[in-house]
């Protein structure tokens, strides 16, 4: 047998074992992570309950398509199998405790609690470096209570019965404007998420701009997570402050979730996997996320405040949905890299 040969099987059984550790450290993780949720159902706000959601419909894509029979991963697959369940139960306790306690977003965003909503990527794609802007502005141009309602246009949650799918100029100026930094961005690029997940196709009609003409809404999300990738890069390079956590997993979740491999770095998941709360499971504990998040909401244009919710424990809502949602996003990737590397390398 050629040399060569040997030398790519050894690097396939090195890749896979790696590959191994890192799905026992998210299935660990996830585990802790379900394991608060199953306690905090009834008291943890929208936002974060969305980001469980979204864990649950990557889990059982994970199931359904688990690449490899070994024991190790049969012990594996039977863990996630395991968080489905239970994830089952506490999103019912979840969502009823919503319709109680904060009706009217409720209505407007129930289209999303239901894991049929959300479609995960069947093939991915990297960021462009030569998409990013020359400059960001240097507020958000983003007001979530705007965009709210641009969001339950495209749902139809408007009001009841409301037509989907609806475009506003408004809405459209607001979800294409370039040079936005941080939470517009990432809500930029969430509105097309949703409308494309809605089955809106004509999202763009209307907009007579001579230098938007030939841009689609595929290349929209690639502008935007490429400058996304900038963000993150950033943040590293100049320190991870709380602020910046929540918005360097946001953005993780939703590139990843685009079909964006590049985002789903394993120094990058290390990152995340460190943030958590051991003991409680949760994310975002720290002693200044709250300050931070106020201080955050109280300027112009900023995430509206019943959007954060700090529960008793000190842990935070949305930060952690946003961290489950991006782990089961690794999860997947992982899985289907093991997918490839199991094939014959003849």
């Amino acid at each position: 047998m050629p040399r060569p040969f040997l030398l790519l099987l050894a690097l396939s059984s090195a890749l896979h074992c790696s590959r191994q550790e890192l799905i026992d450290d998210l299935l660990d993780s996830l585990s802790k992570a379900v394991a608060f949720f199953e306690k905090q159902s009834g008291h943890i706000n929208l936002d974060g309950v969305v980001g469980y959601v979204v864990l649950q419909t990557q889990l059982q894509e994970a199931t359904r398509s688990w690449p490899h029979s070994d024991f190790v991963s049969l012990s594996q697959r039977s863990t996630a199998v395991s968080l489905v369940k239970k994830l089952d139960r506490s999103l019912s306790h979840a969502v009823r405790s919503l319709q109680e306690t904060d009706q009217k977003y409720y209505k407007e965003f129930e289209p999303i609690l239901d894991t049929a909503f959300w479609v995960l990527p069947r093939e991915w794609s990297s960021t462009d470096p030569s998409l990013v802007y020359s400059s960001l502005r240097t507020t958000e141009c983003y007001d979530e209570q705007v965009g709210d309602k641009c969001m339950t246009l495209l749902l139809g949650t408007w009001k009841d019965n409301g037509t989907p799918c609806i475009v506003t100029k408004s809405c459209r100026d607001t979800m294409t404007r370039f040079g936005c930094p941080y939470y517009s961005l990432s809500h930029q690029l969430l509105y097309f998420m949703i409308g494309t997940m809605k089955g809106c196709s004509r999202m763009l009609k209307g907009d007579m701009r001579l230098s938007r003409v030939n841009i689609t809404v595929e290349h929209y999300q690639r502008i935007f997570c490429s400058n996304m990738m900038k963000s993150n890069q950033e943040i590293i390079s100049k320190g991870f402050t709380s602020q910046m956590q929540d918005i360097f997993i946001e953005n993780i979740l939703l590139c990843g979730l685009a079909g964006f491999s590049d985002f789903y770095k394993a120094d990058w998941l290390q990152y995340i996997l460190e943030w958590q709360d051991k003991e409680l499971g949760c994310f975002g504990k720290e002693e200044d996320y709250l300050q931070m998040f106020e201080e955050f909401l109280d300027t112009p244009h900023k995430r509206v405040k019943r959007r954060e919710k700090t529960l008793k424990d000190g842990c935070s809502s949305h930060m952690t949905g946003v961290a489950v949602s991006a782990l089961g996003g690794y999860l997947n990737f992982y899985l289907a890299e093991q997918d490839i590397t199991k094939r014959p390398l003849i």
